[in-house]
């Protein structure tokens, strides 16, 4: 038999089409001769240390480092059914088919259950970078040799592991040094993790050390034939910060007093002209959507990842979410026609914007040289029904349509005019803006990333030329204060994740980082931002995230090698050796095994500062599943006590029921 093993329900369904198997059978479907079944994800999970030792279940300094001989695999209980279907349809199959995303964790998905099942036929490797259906029957034509892609499990493996060493072992040593503190939660470590609940420290103590210093504006209100614009005041850079401000207060006064008391008027100096041309912007990708989201509606990273999912799985209206592309096939052109046709019976409202679209044009998304594992988020071949969506799908529906429809509309095109005038001896400058067309921001005033994030306004200037004399109508003089930086909102953070760069001084690094794309994944980074929420690291305060005592506490004791993205990128450059086969997994490990042991050693006997968890009111046994603090909660059958490191451990101590009187 011929096995296709998919990664998700979805994909199975879309080569299955291709391939015309149809009959649908238990977590498989199955054709004339082949059968093509999925993963849902990762079946299959990093053993905790209890499967390695029993007495590991309760934290002890004295047990650490963990590092196992032989790794084991455990399977995932939420996924036992499918793992099963998968497991048994392995036995019956002489050629395997990986057709699990074109990744690393794609192929780990695949060969951890090739190895677990102790599958020993033939492997052959779907290599695809988009489901529809040329591109799948294109990628069927040209099938890789397994062995062609297997460094990359291995390179994925070398990650898992090592972020189980780092996870397991250092979130145990800084949990157990914060119960010697007086603490109770448990203070989490990870490769991921911790340089993000750096960014998000850091920031919030530039807020709080932050001092607010006064810098000073002058600006004119000029008019040429009458008709008003406005100019501002260029200080001379001997009194200016980094940002061009006068920080001078007695430069400034003497300059406005000038002008106030010279001729009222101001001669143009130059006046330059550019014409810029703005193309449309490519579709989403998941970052890109989850921070126009945060900033425009206020939407959680989750939360936009979970509306992007419905939109996906549920309603059929848009493709796959978690894409790092926004770039699409060339080949995915022959079906626009198709796709616009599902947008007008979706919604008929847009049929006029429909009718002035040019699906000649060729835009700069259609790009195969820039796609990745998945392209760009963009709706569907078929017609969906609006009114079975909530508010919030609608309006993220409409974003995702409108980067769309915005590929086949002309450019935005305006005139950027700068003009310098002299006042007085004191140098002005005003700056304006011409539209010559509106394109694709006629469809886009309020839906666009660039208008979400820019908030430069510009004025529209009257005809200007060299050496011309306009009228001074007035002039103020404004003292101002620098302002702290903001906090973080979700979107922004992930953002940052993915652009973590810019963070790193390390040539070396920083270009690694940005080969990567940052930390984490866009399927893992909100998930990310919301396991630190709930561990108590980060809360929500509105639109924006702050750091907690505890996170402060955390991340000052932490080794700056643990809080420093650059770790990553390490990482990142010896899982591309391992790939190339320069270096083993063995040795990989090794490495990580020695340091994490150095770790240890250094801060076993180290004492940490932070703030103790307020003891309770009634006294609180352990937990009788790792022995660790347990804390007091309210369930829906009354009171009982949790183990303090959930959802690590779920140990609870049920309450006792009170006595009946005899």
């Amino acid at each position: 038999m011929r096995l296709f093993l998919c990664e998700k329900p979805s994909q199975a369904k879309d080569i299955a089409k291709v391939l015309g198997a149809t009959q649908r059978g238990n977590g498989c479907i199955n054709g004339d001769g082949v059968t093509i079944t999925w993963c849902v994800g990762h079946l299959l999970e990093t053993a905790p240390p209890e499967a390695y030792d029993e007495s590991y279940k309760k934290w002890s300094l004295s047990q650490l480092p963990i590092v196992p001989d032989k790794w084991l695999l455990t399977v995932k209980k939420e996924t036992q059914s499918q793992f099963k279907t998968v497991k048994a349809l392995l036995k019956k199959t002489t050629e395997l088919i990986i057709a699990t995303d074109a990744d690393r964790e794609g192929e780990m998905i695949a060969r951890e259950l090739i190895d677990y099942c102790s599958y020993r036929g033939k492997v052959k490797r779907l290599w695809l970078s988009a489901l529809n259906e040329s591109s799948i029957r294109q990628a069927l034509s040209s099938l890789k040799d397994g062995n062609e892609t297997l460094p990359l499990y291995h390179s994925a493996l070398s990650r898992s592991r090592a972020d189980w060493l780092i996870g397991m072992n250092l979130s145990r040593l800084f949990t157990l040094l914060g119960r010697h503190a007086g603490y109770d939660g448990v203070l989490t470590v990870g490769r991921v993790q911790t340089p993000t609940l750096t960014l998000v420290v850091n920031r919030d103590m530039q807020i709080e050390k932050f001092v607010a210093k006064p810098y000073w504006t002058i600006t004119a209100k000029l008019a040429n034939n009458q008709t008003p614009f406005i100019a501002n005041w260029i200080p001379p850079e001997a009194v200016t910060d980094e940002q061009g401000r006068c920080i001078h207060q007695n430069v400034a006064d003497s300059v406005f007093n000038q002008i106030l008391s010279g001729p009222k008027m101001a001669q143009v100096l130059s006046v330059t002209t550019e014409a810029v041309k703005e193309t449309a912007p490519l579709a989403f990708d998941l970052t890109t959507l989850q921070v126009v989201c945060s900033n425009k509606f206020g939407f959680e990273a989750q939360e936009t990842l979970d509306i992007a999912q419905a939109l996906y799985e549920k309603h059929k209206a848009t493709t796959y979410p978690r894409s790092d592309c926004g770039y699409l096939p060339e080949s995915m052109r022959s079906e626009a026609a198709v796709v616009l046709d599902a947008i007008g019976k979706t919604d008929p409202s847009m049929l006029p914007v429909l009718a002035k679209l040019d699906i000649t044009i060729q835009s700069r998304i259609w790009n195969d040289k820039k796609l990745t594992a998945h392209h760009g988020i963009i709706p569907t071949l078929e017609p969906v029904n609006l009114g079975s969506m909530t508010e919030k799908e609608r309006l993220m529906y409409q974003l995702i349509r409108s980067h769309y429809l915005a590929q086949f509309m002309p450019q935005h095109v305006y005139n950027r005019t700068v003009a310098q005038l002299q006042c007085n001896d004191a140098l002005f400058q005003a700056t304006g803006k011409q539209i010559v067309e509106m394109g694709w921001r006629s469809l886009m005033k309020d839906t666009s990333e660039e208008e979400v994030l820019d908030t430069t306004q510009s004025q529209v200037l009257p005809p200007l030329t060299e050496g011309m004399v306009c009228e001074l109508k007035h002039a103020e003089l404004e003292t101002k204060q620098t302002k702290p930086p903001k906090p973080y909102t979700q979107g922004e953070l992930i953002k940052d994740m993915k652009n973590i760069a810019k963070y790193v001084t390390d040539p070396r690094l920083k270009q690694k980082l940005r080969d990567t794309t940052g930390i984490g994944t866009e399927a893992t980074r909100a998930g990310i931002i919301k396991n630190l929420i709930t561990r108590g690291f980060l809360i929500s305060k509105g639109k924006s995230i702050r750091s907690t005592g505890a996170a402060f506490s955390l991340m000052a004791f932490v080794p700056k090698t643990i809080t420093d993205p650059g770790m990553t990128a390490i990482w990142e450059q010896a899982l591309d050796d391992i790939e190339q086969g320069h270096i083993t997994i063995d040795d990989f490990i090794a490495k990580q095994s020695q340091w994490i042991t150095q770790l240890v050693q250094q801060y076993a006997q180290s004492s940490m500062s932070i703030e103790p968890t307020k003891t309770p009111a009634k006294e609180t046994l352990p937990c009788p599943e790792c022995g660790a603090a347990t804390v007091r909660r309210n369930g829906q059958y009354g009171e009982f006590l949790a183990c303090s490191r959930y959802p690590e451990c779920k140990g609870i101590i049920k309450g006792k029921s009170k006595s009946k009187k005899k």
